[in-house]
């Protein structure tokens, strides 16, 4: 039986705590990995392979932008796109089924990682801040499928039409992998997912006094040039792009300065409180 209270609890029995924890964890995945192999031919026609198809919701999307603007030559409104995947290996379309199902059954078990994660620390929180597993669950699992969302349909789309469309010559073909394809849609979901947990980490490191409101208004100048680096990275190097994806991280970072800016008010009055 898993002990509850930490203040009977050894170094050791910590341990075996988070040993059991991870194993949870692990099971889950494998668990949901599982389901998404049974349905990986789905996963692969209506998910993976669907952003390379030109009649995929963000392509038609910014087609009609690009018409209502007048620009009429543009690569979102094509018929197709001019590359092939292809399979240079004879185990490379195992791989990419397999590799695909778990990382599958990481997004899907994500909610049940994050409780196992609160179970393992809240142990050591006080109780007022116990009370609040169910919305940290919530919002943290929330933030992480919006990121995903905005990975998979913004920054994937994106970054395809531009690699894709790219040449250094006529006689070069686009004949891309099954497994770099992959790993572009893989690369980008994930990214965006785990950056959307900027305020969840904001949250924790102002609880714990590394990080103040102010300190985030000082360097928001910084933040902003660390925003543009990171969107450089995780999207094509195209302007447009670039600033597509800056724009949430951003909006992200605003709410991340309240949030401070509320855990710090709160501690403020906990403290005037204990000194009554």
């Amino acid at each position: 039986m898993t002990k509850t209270n930490t203040d009977e609890m050894s170094f050791l029995d910590h341990l075996e705590d988070l040993r059991w924890h991870l194993i949870r964890i692990t099971g889950s995945i494998l668990v949901c990995a599982t389901v998404a192999f049974i349905f990986s031919k789905w996963i692969f026609k209506y998910v993976v392979f669907a952003p390379k198809q030109m009649d995929f919701p963000t392509y038609k999307w910014l087609c009609k932008i690009s018409e209502l603007v007048g620009i009429n030559d543009t690569t979102f409104c094509a018929a197709e796109f001019p590359f092939k995947i292809q399979s240079l290996e004879m185990s490379a379309q195992f791989s990419a089924d397999i590799w695909t199902s778990i990382y599958a059954g990481f997004i899907i078990a994500f909610p049940y990682i994050i409780y196992q994660f609160w179970s393992f620390i809240s142990p050591g929180l006080h109780t007022s801040e116990r009370k609040h597993s169910r919305g940290f669950i919530i919002v943290t699992s929330f933030l992480f499928f919006l990121g995903v969302l905005f990975g998979y349909y913004i920054v994937t789309p994106l970054s395809i039409n531009f690699l894709a469309n790219y040449s250094i010559s006529p006689d070069v073909e686009n004949q891309f992998q099954i497994s770099s394809y992959i790993a572009l849609i893989r690369s980008s979901s994930l990214a965006s997912g785990f950056v959307f947990e900027l305020p969840i980490i904001i949250y924790f490191l102002t609880k714990i006094g590394l990080v103040t409101p102010k300190l985030m208004k000082k360097y928001r100048k910084f933040a902003l040039v660390i925003v543009l680096i990171l969107s450089a990275i995780i999207t094509p190097p195209d302007l447009a792009s670039q600033v597509i994806v800056a724009i949430p991280i951003l909006i992200l970072y605003q709410i991340s300065i309240y949030i401070s800016k509320v855990v710090v008010r709160n501690q403020t009055k906990k403290e005037k409180k204990a000194h009554v």
